[in-house]
């Protein structure tokens, strides 16, 4: 006797006893009726219990797992399947697996059948599937080298021989991932399943939904096709895919060693990825910092941190990257669609360090190292800033307001006021000194020429002066005009990035199917 009968007894015993000790209670006025009831229903399961064990004595009396359960040799076992899709545990996109809780197989044994009437009604019986033949069905793409269930179950064994048997088991199947559209991608996984051991003449598989199959060709074969051949009434929805389509289709391979046919039935699964997560924790992020390139063209030359923004973008961009090669399997057939962002992003940053470089050389410089040429003046200090929208502040005119806020040296616009109001004067003097040397002393004399050389003398220092200055103004000028042009690059570099920016992740982001796919999940 199997161990469960035997705890199952004793156990409706136990019960038994107790209620009929509280059926012997004076205060119960149901006493009777509820000993007779318990009595008839203890008597009743035994009986159920006793016919069922013959049950099981009689069909396993000369029973044999190891043959094909046919009446005939040449007749083969139809095996029904159908796959019962409870939840998608995981789909690892770097090792490209799918795992999965699935199924169910049904088939006839002619060796058992037998009349309820004579066995008191049993029409059902849980046997351990050890015991019986199996079709040994195997998932032929398996990924952990575990082609079989390794749960032993009962299984439901009826009256006119069919046999159901459910066992729950958890598959890890390869799945190639197709990461050209990452992270809004769509994916198709498929289960194969077929016999390990048997050909077609010998196990025939056939879906459990036979009146639903389509038959058609594909590539010369006969293909039989179930539009919807998953069943999902028990399916926990995913949170990272959804569901979209679950087709079946059986196929007959043949070969050419072997006159058999060698019969599949392969499960697919096509999914779509959720993007809510990489969207909020890669993508926007990844786009974030790529438009900061955008203000390093605001960002003042003088303030000295413009090339250190563009290499600090870079450094997150390349840790982005890393996160990437992460995630995804390492192929080189194909660069996904955030990879291609990525891509394009490091180069416009790359570009844009080049393009500060290159600005900054222009702001630093000088009238003695670089010289203004004619087309640069038009291009730069005339074209470019009207079509940049780029207004020049007019300088200040000269009146006698700044005027008296001046320094003093600016005062003597040039060297010419004072050629002209002193040197004339002098010779003034030096002409009447010549006309009374007569009756001038020597002494007198002298006295004039030191004070004509000292005034010489100031005269040349507030040239020098004058001409130093003024030179000085050119140069500033020269360095103003150098500095403009900086600032009409970087407004030009800030249009240019920003279309280029906004244009380029429109056309990368915006090619996924998914995007535009407008189709509702089935579960």
């Amino acid at each position: 006797m199997p161990e469960f009968d035997i705890l199952s007894d004793i156990s409706e015993r136990s019960e038994l006893k107790h209620n009929l000790q509280k059926a012997n209670k004076p205060n119960n006025n149901k006493s009777n009726a509820s000993t007779l009831f318990m009595i008839t229903l203890y008597v009743v399961r035994c009986s159920r219990r006793e016919h069922a064990r013959r049950l099981f004595q009689d069909i396993l009396t000369g029973y044999t797992q190891v043959l094909r359960p046919v009446q005939n040799t040449s007749d083969a076992v139809t095996v029904k399947v159908k796959l019962r899709l409870s939840q998608l545990l995981d789909v690892h996109e770097k090792n490209q697996i799918i795992t999965t809780n699935i199924w169910i197989k049904q088939w006839t044994d002619s060796n058992i059948n037998w009349d309820p009437n004579d066995y008191g009604g049993v029409d059902v019986l849980y046997v351990p599937a050890d015991q019986l033949w199996t079709p040994n069905v195997v998932l032929y793409n398996n990924a952990d080298g575990n082609y079989q269930v390794s749960a032993v179950t009962k299984a439901a064994v009826y009256y006119n021989g069919t046999v159901v048997w459910e066992p729950p088991a958890i598959y890890k199947s390869m799945c190639p991932i197709d990461i050209e559209w990452f992270p809004f991608d769509e994916q198709l996984c498929d289960l194969k399943f077929g016999s390990w051991t048997y050909d077609g003449f010998e196990v025939d598989l056939i879906h459990y939904d036979k009146d639903d199959v389509q038959i058609t060709r594909e590539n010369g074969r006969l293909v039989w096709i179930v539009p919807n051949g998953v069943d999902l009434s028990d399916f926990l929805p995913s949170t990272e895919w959804d569901v979209m389509a679950v087709p079946v289709k059986r196929h007959e391979e043949r070969y050419e060693c072997c006159r058999a046919p060698y019969i599949d039935i392969t499960f697919y699964i096509y999914l779509r990825r959720r993007t809510l997560f990489y969207s909020v924790n890669l993508i926007i992020p990844c786009i974030g910092i790529s438009f900061l390139t955008i203000l390093v063209f605001y960002l003042p030359s003088d303030s000295g941190e413009k090339v250190s923004l563009s290499v600090s973008i870079l450094i997150c961009l390349t840790m982005f990257f890393n996160l990437l090669v992460e995630i995804i399997p390492s192929t080189s057939l194909i660069i996904p669609l955030i990879g291609k962002y990525l891509l394009f992003t490091m180069v416009m940053v790359t570009l844009s360090i080049a393009v500060t470089v290159f600005t900054l050389n222009v702001h630093y410089r000088l009238p003695a190292t670089h010289r203004f040429s004619v087309w640069i003046r038009y291009l730069f200090l005339d074209f470019l800033p009207k079509l940049l929208m780029m207004r020049r502040p007019e300088p200040e005119p000269l009146s006698v307001a700044t005027a008296d806020k001046a320094p003093p040296f600016e005062l003597n616009q040039s060297e010419n006021v004072i050629m002209m109001t002193v040197l004339p004067k002098l010779g003034k003097t030096a002409e009447v000194a010549g006309q009374s040397s007569s009756s001038t002393s020597p002494q007198q004399t002298w006295f004039d020429e030191e004070e004509n050389a000292a005034i010489a003398s100031a005269v040349r220092s507030t040239c020098f002066i004058a001409n130093h200055f003024r030179k000085k103004a050119a140069e500033d000028e020269v360095k103003d005009d150098w500095r403009y042009i900086a600032n009409v690059l970087d407004r030009l570099f800030l249009w240019t990035f920003s279309l280029t920016f906004i244009s380029g992740t429109c056309l990368i982001m915006l090619q996924a199917p998914s995007i535009h796919d407008s189709r509702h999940p089935i579960v």
